[in-house]
C-alpha cells in the first residue's frame, strides 16, 4: 500500500464504505493510537489532517466511522 503524502482535495474522488457509503475510516498502529483517513481513487490512503503521519499504522485495515464494518482498501466502493 503506497501511502499519500498529499492534502485531501474537495474534488478527489474518494472511495467509499460498502456498508454505509460513508468515505472517512480510521487506521490503527499497534498501540491503539488512531488517524483519520480517507482512501482516493488509485486506492491510496490519506490522512484527512496533513500533517499527521501515517508511519506505523496498519493501512490495510479501516475501520469506518460510519458503522460496524472494517476491511481493506480494495474492498471499498466507488
Amino acid at each position: 500500500m503506497r501511502i499519500a503524502i498529499i492534502n485531501s482535495s474537495p474534488y478527489m474522488k474518494k472511495l467509499l464504505c460498502p456498508q454505509c457509503k460513508i468515505h472517512r475510516f480510521r487506521v490503527k498502529n499497534e498501540k491503539g493510537d488512531s488517524v483519520v483517513v480517507i482512501v482516493n481513487e488509485n486506492y491510496e490512503v490519506v490522512p484527512i489532517h496533513p500533517e499527521e503521519s501515517l508511519e506505523g499504522f496498519d493501512l490495510e485495515v479501516l475501520y469506518c466511522l460510519g458503522c460496524s464494518w472494517k476491511g481493506s482498501p480494495r474492498s471499498l466502493v466507488h
